[in-house]
């Protein structure tokens, strides 16, 4: 396996690998981390790093699995809060009363995408195996959020909500945002039929020849990462405060977790982001 990224660093190799982005970590009032598929106890498909308890995986593992990656990356285990991702666009702000959720405790609502918080002790746990996650941290307002974007939640633009909620939840200008994008399957190995392809051409106010590449057969090749820094940016977050992955999913399938892959024979990554105390 080589590792080879300018704008991400591979952290803690010998115990549970994560990344984490450069860019975020100059910010010192944060933890983030993005998990890899190395350093847990699942078996079989699932090996070895699960972090998704409705695959089929023992929970027990999947839950040693999380106190495994929060030791390696500094996280309080009784601190995670979790996404209940259904590929649409809510983002809900979480706080200290909804710790637990969709790790140790039941969910309590479906269809969340995004959560958000401007709370320490709140860690917010988002999920991936090929589609895209947005990291927010409003560093005036010292507020953060996490969302998975894939392609139904890109062109739903889910990036557009999250920094509306931020404004509205925490008074964030979106010019304080700083974010970073993926790691993801890149335009290298994301093709869609021409009906996905039209959901992104949907996409008028943006420069779709930077995002959807045709191809023979009516096939199209689509980046996910720049569409989501274009929506990012038409909602308000400077270009220079978004940092986007150099990691496509697909080609690093021995270190990430890639459904299309492993035809969806495979456990799943989260990105994990919290306010430090």
């Amino acid at each position: 396996m080589r590792f080879n990224s300018k704008t991400m660093t591979l952290n803690k190799l010998n115990s549970a690998p994560y990344l984490t982005y450069n860019s975020l970590k100059e910010i010192n009032f944060i933890n983030h981390a993005f998990s890899t598929r190395l350093g847990g106890v699942s078996e079989g498909i699932f090996s070895s790093m699960n972090l998704a308890f409705n695959r089929g995986d023992n929970p027990d593992s999947v839950t040693e699995n999380y106190r495994r990656l929060c030791e390696s990356a500094g996280f309080d285990f009784n601190s995670l809060t979790a996404s209940a991702q259904d590929h649409h666009t809510y983002v809900r702000k979480v706080g200290k009363e909804n710790v637990g959720i969709g790790i140790t405790k039941p969910r309590d609502m479906e269809s969340v995408d995004a959560l958000t918080t401007n709370e320490s002790g709140v860690t917010l746990v988002t999920y991936y195996a090929d589609c895209t996650p947005l990291f927010f941290v409003d560093t005036n307002r010292k507020a953060i959020a996490l969302a998975h974007a894939g392609w139904r939640g890109t062109v739903g633009r889910i990036g557009e909500e999250v920094v509306k909620k931020m404004s509205d939840e925490f008074g964030t200008n979106p010019s304080d945002l700083v974010c970073a994008i993926g790691p993801a399957i890149s335009k290298c190995c994301y093709e869609v039929d021409k009906a996905c392809a039209d959901e992104f051409y949907n996409l008028t106010d943006l420069d779709n020849t930077g995002f959807i590449f045709p191809k023979e057969n009516n096939k199209f090749m689509i980046d996910l990462l720049e569409a989501n820094r274009q929506i990012l940016i038409k909602s308000g977050v400077r270009p220079q405060n978004i940092t986007v992955s150099d990691l496509c999913t697909r080609c690093n399938s021995e270190l990430l977790w890639s459904h299309r892959a492993t035809n969806g024979q495979r456990g799943t990554m989260c990105a994990m982001m919290c306010i430090n105390k």
